[in-house]
């Protein structure tokens, strides 16, 4: 349904009940796009809606045929100065979950995580998504399970060789804007994690972000 706004709604949805929402969506609805429908989701399917008699609230409608587009790719990164940039460009492509992780040349250790959902969820809601990616809890480089990461290897535009994507990858690792130490490339190697170019030039960390799903969702639909 083009051009009808989207609300997420972060809840098991029945039609036919009411559900209470915020004044900021009842304020952006009726003042802002000037409408009482809309379309909610929040349990990976979509609804339509309408708002309530009373003002108050929104009235849940049938279900859409509207299939989720979202994929199951985890996006583990490091977080960065533009880690909004990073979490919306890549809420768009469909990414499922983030895992931020502390590497030893992170420089962003202090981010507004609370500020982040929002921005995860405006993200869904303008892209089509029927599902909000999950931010999971920071951990730290040295906690991971590598065994299963497929990383954006910066080594690449030095001539350092690598493979490629194995099919079915749901795992990516992106580095820091500084790159990954000596310490955690020979983790890396040591685990068996996979490294794959991302093209002969240096890349900004939320651009390598997208490149890299970019070539993981083309490789899983060949």
């Amino acid at each position: 349904m083009k051009n009808v706004p989207r609300i997420f709604i972060g809840e098991t949805i029945v039609p036919g009940s009411t559900i209470s929402v915020s004044n900021e969506v009842l304020h952006y609805l009726t003042r802002v796009m000037r409408t009482d429908h809309c379309l909610v989701f929040g349990d990976g399917n979509e609804y339509t809606a309408t708002v309530s008699s009373n003002g108050r609230g929104l009235v849940i409608g049938e279900q859409t045929a509207h299939t989720d587009p979202s994929n199951g790719v985890t996006l583990m990164f490091s977080p960065i100065k533009r880690t909004d940039d990073l979490l919306n460009m890549a809420t768009q492509m469909g990414v499922a979950r983030f895992v931020p992780v502390i590497t030893n040349r992170t420089n962003a250790n202090y981010i507004n995580w609370e500020r982040m959902r929002k921005i995860v969820i405006e993200a869904a809601e303008q892209s089509n998504r029927n599902t909000v990616p999950q931010i999971l809890p920071t951990v730290r480089f040295e906690e991971l399970d590598l065994s299963t990461v497929v990383f954006a290897d910066e080594r690449a535009t030095h001539g350092h060789g690598t493979t490629g994507l194995p099919s079915g990858t749901e795992t990516i690792l992106i580095g820091p804007e500084g790159g990954f130490s000596e310490q955690e490339f020979a983790a890396l190697d040591a685990s068996g994690a996979v490294g794959f170019s991302l093209g002969k030039t240096i890349l900004r960390a939320e651009v390598a972000a997208v490149v890299a799903i970019t070539q993981v969702l083309l490789q899983n639909d060949d």
